[in-house]
C-alpha cells in the first residue's frame, strides 16, 4: 500500500465528503461507498499531481468508475434480495439536511429508491449531472461514453426520475420535532387514532430485512393499516424492558433508531409530504445498520 504525498492526502481529504456522496448516490450503500473511496485513494496516491489539471473531476471519474463496477456486479444480488430493497441509511448533521436542498434531496431515501429503478449508466449520469453539475463532456469521460450518448442518457434519466418522485420537503426543525415527538408518543402508546392524524391517507410502510430479521415482506399501504402496524411498538415495549426510540436525521429526513435486547434493531425514516408522513422506510437488515451510529459528512 502506498501512502502518497502530503499533497495527495490533503486534496483527497478535502474532497472526501463529495466523493463519498458521489459513490453513495450511485450505490445506495455507505459500506460499498467506503470501499470505493479506499480503492480510489490507492489509485490517487500513485498519480503525478502535476499531470492533473482538475483534481475534483479526476477523482470523481475514479470514484464513478469504481462505483459502476460494483453496481454492475450487484444487479443479480439485488434481484435475488429477500423482500423490498432499501438503501443503507446514513446519519447526517442537520445542517447538511437543510442548508442545501438539492444535496438533501439527492441523498433522501425516497430519491435513492427511485434511482434504484435506473440502469447503472443512467444512475451515474443522472447523479453526476443533476446533483454535482458536471458538464456532459466531463461525464462522458467518467463513464466511457460519447457526449451525445451522455446527453441522451441524462435526458432519459431526468424524465424517469421526475415522473416517479414526489415533491421533496426540506427538514423544518420546528415542525419536524413536533411531528416526530407526536409520532414517538403515539407509536409508543399504541394510539391508532392519534397515529392516523400524522399519516397521509395513502401512506406506505416499506421494510427491508433481507430475510435476516423479522419484518413485513410487502409494503403496507393506507393510514389505518400502517397505524395498526405501528401500534405494535406498544407491545414490543411491554415485552422488552430496554426498548427505546431515539430521534435523528437520516438521509436528510427525520427518523428513529429502535433499540431493544441490548442492541440496535432498526432505523425508521419518515418522508413528509404536505406536513404529514407520506412514506415510512424501515431498515431492519443488520448488515445495513453497522455504520448508522457514525455521522456522515456529505457535499457536492
Amino acid at each position: 500500500m502506498t501512502a502518497g504525498t502530503d499533497a495527495h492526502v490533503e486534496r483527497f481529504t478535502e474532497l472526501r465528503p463529495l466523493l463519498f456522496t458521489v459513490a453513495y448516490e450511485i450505490l445506495g450503500s455507505a459500506t460499498d461507498a467506503d470501499d470505493v473511496l479506499q480503492e480510489s485513494y490507492l489509485r490517487w496516491a500513485d498519480v503525478d499531481l502535476d499531470a492533473v489539471a482538475d483534481s475534483k473531476a479526476y477523482l470523481a471519474k475514479v470514484v464513478t468508475r469504481q462505483a459502476l463496477n460494483i453496481l454492475r456486479t450487484s444487479v443479480r444480488r439485488r434481484e435475488e434480495y429477500v423482500g423490498p430493497w432499501l438503501p443503507e441509511p446514513i446519519l447526517l448533521d442537520e445542517r447538511d439536511a437543510s442548508e442545501d436542498v438539492v444535496l438533501a434531496e439527492s441523498v433522501s431515501t425516497a430519491m435513492l429508491v427511485v434511482l434504484e429503478s435506473l440502469g447503472p449508466d443512467e444512475r451515474a449520469v443522472f447523479v453526476l449531472r443533476e446533483v454535482f453539475g458536471f458538464a456532459h463532456d466531463e461525464i462522458a469521460d467518467m463513464v466511457g461514453k460519447s457526449v451525445p450518448a451522455v446527453r441522451q442518457t441524462a435526458h432519459r434519466a431526468r424524465e424517469h426520475v421526475h415522473a416517479r418522485r414526489h415533491r421533496f420537503e426540506p427538514v423544518d426543525s420546528a415542525r419536524t420535532a413536533e411531528v416526530t415527538e407526536a409520532f414517538l408518543a403515539a407509536a409508543s402508546s399504541g394510539d391508532v387514532e392519534q397515529l392516523m392524524t400524522l399519516l397521509s391517507p395513502d401512506v406506505v410502510f416499506t421494510a427491508d430485512s433481507g430475510g435476516k430479521a423479522t419484518a413485513v415482506r410487502r409494503p403496507v399501504k393506507g393510514a389505518l393499516a400502517v397505524a395498526r402496524l405501528l401500534s405494535g411498538f406498544n407491545r414490543v415495549g411491554s415485552i422488552h424492558p430496554d426498548f427505546r426510540l431515539e430521534a435523528g436525521i437520516f438521509n436528510s429526513l427525520p427518523g428513529l433508531r429502535i433499540y431493544f435486547d441490548g442492541r440496535l434493531q432498526g432505523v425508521f425514516v419518515l418522508d413528509f409530504a404536505d406536513g404529514v408522513v407520506h412514506d415510512i422506510f424501515a431498515v431492519r437488515n443488520p448488515e445495513k445498520l453497522t455504520g448508522i451510529e457514525t455521522e456522515r459528512p456529505i457535499a457536492r
